[in-house]
């Protein structure tokens, strides 16, 4: 028994040892490895898109979405833009500027975007909101995403002809005035190139299909490119 006991600590105990040593070091490694990853990720730079179902994919898989296919031209765009960016799609459908406003602050918490780009509006006048009321929101979005050191783009939306040219007019201004007073980028009609041809909307004459998404994508790039290749 005592010649066991011996042969076992001379034996058996450092080959355990030096085992939970080694286990020990790959453990603290993993852990190591993990944090420095998550760091890695939470320093990336951001990209949040805040709209509504024209960016959230309405009626499509996710992947065939505008934003989707936006991620994947800044991915082979890296080289030329200098750095990697992470496109947070915060879109959803039905989503009007009240309810983006309320969400904005603790989405700017979290992701801690760059770029914002504020595609809203459409719900709003579509329920014949009052566009002061439109404005106001929008504007604050902007001051808020502004106010965090984001740089923000501003898409606008036209209405269907059966809400008369008045009340289209008068949501166009809208988007106007606030990207003469905030200094941000403006595409008045991002949709401008899909919304009037049968072909490439839904059979609700209101959303794109997905022939339609890589136009609408080439559209916004057209918007963002220079602010995206020249930022500091």
């Amino acid at each position: 028994m005592d010649i066991f006991k011996l042969q076992y600590r001379h034996e058996v105990q450092p080959w355990v040892r030096n085992g939970l040593k080694g286990f020990y070091r790959f453990f603290g490694l993993s852990i190591l490895l993990f944090f420095f990853s998550v760091q890695a990720v939470n320093a990336q730079t951001r990209l949040l898109v805040l709209g509504d179902s024209l960016s959230a994919a309405y009626g499509l898989p996710t992947e065939q979405g505008w934003v989707a296919l936006l991620q994947q031209k800044l991915d082979a765009q890296t080289k030329e833009i200098g750095e990697p960016i992470l496109v947070v799609n915060a879109s959803l459908s039905g989503e009007t500027t009240s309810g983006g406003l309320q969400r904005l602050p603790a989405l700017l918490k979290q992701h801690s975007p760059r770029y914002v780009m504020i595609e809203l509006g459409a719900n709003d006048a579509l329920r014949g909101q009052n566009l002061q009321i439109t404005q106001r929101n929008l504007a604050r979005m902007i001051e808020l995403s502004q106010q965090a050191g984001a740089k923000v783009w501003l898409l606008g939306i036209r209405l269907p002809t059966n809400y008369g040219p008045a009340y289209d007019a008068a949501l166009g201004r809208v988007y106007s005035r606030l990207a003469e007073q905030y200094q941000v980028p403006l595409d008045p009609f991002f949709l401008e190139e899909v919304a009037l041809d049968p072909d490439l909307m839904q059979d609700d004459a209101l959303h794109p299909n997905a022939q339609a998404q890589p136009l609408i994508l080439n559209r916004v790039w057209r918007l963002i490119e220079n602010t995206l290749t020249t930022a500091d």
